[in-house]
């Protein structure tokens, strides 16, 4: 990745909410090799030991749900007592599934607003007291929010949210020196999401023809982007 060589992160602390898989994953990874202390946080320990295994030395890991306040501020709390306050903080756990809207149980569209949305507010209220000043927060969004798609209402209606976060908090703690800012990645390659929403090669081929570059992102594409944000 050429982003490692133009960004020095040693001394700093990077902490990867979601970070266990995917663009997350690697978005853990490119901190890592630019020389940060990072921790990573999901729902299933065994993903967390893996991830803490593969980004090495001085990593540290966490399992919580983020639709749990409590255990996401204990977590932060866990961090700073560990390692200290944190520079950058990269929240991305979310859920997604197509379903028609007539087909979709309101469970389900419940399920996804509260792991999308109510848990990127879990995470950005419980991290504020833990973020270094300065600091950067960096939210990964979904085109959802701005676009409706078929199949997607409970997706778009959760990051719709999410971004709305993003801006209000970016005007109420910009005068603390905490930077607020999202990022959008478009159709990503190898990822759960793409495997769930375009399956076969003929939607994955319909995918690529509609990406102007003709072909699809990487994670390391949206890991560069994080990089350049958070410095």
């Amino acid at each position: 990745m050429s982003g490692k060589a133009a960004f020095d992160y040693t001394g700093k602390n990077v902490f990867v909410v979601g970070g266990t898989s995917g663009i997350n994953l690697g978005i853990a990874e490119a901190f890592a090799a630019a020389g940060a202390r990072v921790a990573v946080a999901s729902r299933k320990q065994e993903k967390v030991d893996a991830a803490v295994a593969k980004l090495g030395a001085g990593a540290l890991g966490y399992a919580y749900d983020v639709r749990n306040y409590e255990d996401v501020a204990a977590g932060f709390a866990a961090f700073e007592e560990a390692a200290g306050k944190i520079d950058v903080l990269v929240s991305g756990a979310a859920g997604n599934f197509p379903a028609p809207a007539v087909g979709l149980s309101p469970n389900g569209f419940k399920s996804v607003v509260d792991i999308d949305l109510i848990g990127t507010f879990h995470v950005m209220r419980a991290v504020h007291s833990h973020m270094a000043r300065p600091g950067a927060i960096i939210n990964i969004s979904a085109p959802q929010a701005v676009q409706a798609m078929p199949f997607q209402i409970h997706v778009c209606a959760a990051k719709a949210g999410v971004d709305m976060i993003t801006k209000c908090l970016a005007i109420e703690w910009g005068s603390e020196g905490l930077r607020v800012n999202s990022v959008i990645p478009g159709p990503i390659d190898g990822t759960e999401g793409m495997e769930r929403l375009a399956p076969g090669e003929k939607m994955r081929a319909a995918v690529v023809k509609s990406v102007p570059m003709q072909r699809m992102g990487t994670p390391d594409d949206v890991a560069e982007v994080c990089l350049f944000l958070g410095s």
